[in-house]
């Protein structure tokens, strides 16, 4: 319908128009499906989706969850035991794999080598036999070669490989050590131990972070006074020194796996007052907030008013903490293990076998002793980009 009333001087009408159609109230703010993804999500979705964006850090998180799975099949993936000693090829160079001989594609395998004693400079020499090439085996199952049958977790005897050599060959893709054990196995059978240590030692501070944490922040007084002198005392002293003393402190007649839980508790019982002090500065802040005074007026007890409501309003940022914890363990275990102060063989992690590598004329003369370093430097980046996604996905809002 078109009205067309009068303008003010009533000399001229205006034209006007009268939209006929229903009046919707809710026509302004019906939200497209893209606006009803973000504004219509709870937290935990906005933080994913926030994360998601970090594509360093989601690859970091996928590659830390393949690191991780292959700890439960370490066995499978190395094409030798960890503990074999090939005697005949000490200090083997690594391995070239390649795909084409004499212009004829023959697929993944590698030439033999043939060995020799310089007496001149009373070292191994290595050469490549080029004459007959050894094809690479997927799956494997026979234990036709030096070095084949493994006990799975020290339960049950097996030979299978995902990768091996042709029967009766040898393949060192990272070369062999000073006993002829193949390096490539021991850095996949050594990431069970350091990869391990991270976790557990994390748990531990963060029980321990947690729970000092939350008295100190929620009831504080003298109980807030007691931890903050246990936390000061704590960091005072200096790291490395109070590493090799406690790890002195362990009877030398202990198991290997007693050592490995020695380690881990020092680690896990060294690492907590950060944890805490980040509990309890947030616990300070969020106890008179008015959620907190109404469940204590309601009767909560304080138990469950800290693990109820106040640890949960901040539980990305402690995502974020755990995250960034577990590669300063690994780098803990490292350290001591190279140093000679933490784990030894019989059991193999990365920081024993760079233990190895201490001497400077070895590594001169072998530089793939090296390699267990690489692992450890991929596994540390890996997590410092994962914590950096996760504290930025911790508020989403930003």
């Amino acid at each position: 319908m078109s009205d067309t009333p009068m303008s003010d001087s009533g000399r001229k009408p205006l034209d006007h128009y009268v939209n006929e159609a229903p009046f919707d109230p809710h026509s302004a703010t019906r939200l497209s499906p893209d606006q009803e993804k973000f504004y219509l999500s709870s937290q935990w979705r906005l933080m994913w989706l926030k994360f998601r964006r970090h594509k360093l850090a989601v690859w970091s998180g996928i590659y830390l969850l393949l690191v991780y799975f292959s700890i439960l099949i370490s066995e499978m993936l190395a094409p030798f035991s960890f503990t074999h000693r090939h005697t005949d090829y000490i200090y083997a160079p690594p391995q070239e794999v390649r795909l084409f001989h004499e212009g004829e594609l023959v697929g993944p395998f590698v030439y033999p080598y043939d060995v020799r004693l310089d007496l001149e400079e009373l070292r191994w020499v290595y050469t490549e036999n080029k004459a007959e090439p050894k094809p690479l085996r997927f799956f494997c199952t026979a234990a036709d070669y030096d070095g084949a049958t493994y006990e799975f977790w020290n339960m049950a005897e097996m030979s299978f490989h995902f990768v091996c050599p042709s029967e009766g060959s040898h393949f060192f893709l990272l070369g062999t050590d000073r006993l002829g054990r193949d390096i490539l196995s021991r850095i996949i059978q050594g990431a069970r131990i350091s990869l391990t240590v991270g976790l557990i030692g994390v748990i531990i501070s963060f029980v321990l972070g947690v729970t000092l944490g939350g008295i100190a922040g929620y009831f504080g007084g003298f109980a807030d006074w007691c931890v903050q002198r246990a936390i000061e005392v704590i960091r005072s002293f200096p790291s490395l020194p109070l590493w090799m003393a406690l790890s002195a402190a362990m009877p030398v007649n202990w198991s290997p796996i007693l050592v490995f839980l020695g380690i881990t508790v020092i680690l896990g019982l060294l690492d907590w007052p950060g944890l805490a002090r980040a509990v309890r500065s947030k616990l300070l802040s969020l106890r008179e907030e008015d959620f907190a005074v109404a469940a204590q007026l309601m009767g909560a007890t304080p138990t469950r008013i800290i693990g109820k409501h106040l640890l949960p309003s901040f539980t990305s940022h402690l995502i974020a903490s755990v995250t960034l914890a577990v590669p300063s363990m690994i780098l803990g275990e490292t350290a001591l293990s190279f140093l000679g102060l933490g784990l030894k063989p019989p059991i193999t992690s990365w920081g024993v076998l760079l233990n190895e590598a201490q001497n400077f004329n070895a590594v001169a003369l072998y530089p793939w002793l090296l390699w267990p370093a690489v692992p450890v430097i991929m596994v540390v980046l890996a997590f410092q980009f994962l914590g950096d996604g996760l504290r930025d996905a911790a508020d989403p809002y930003k």
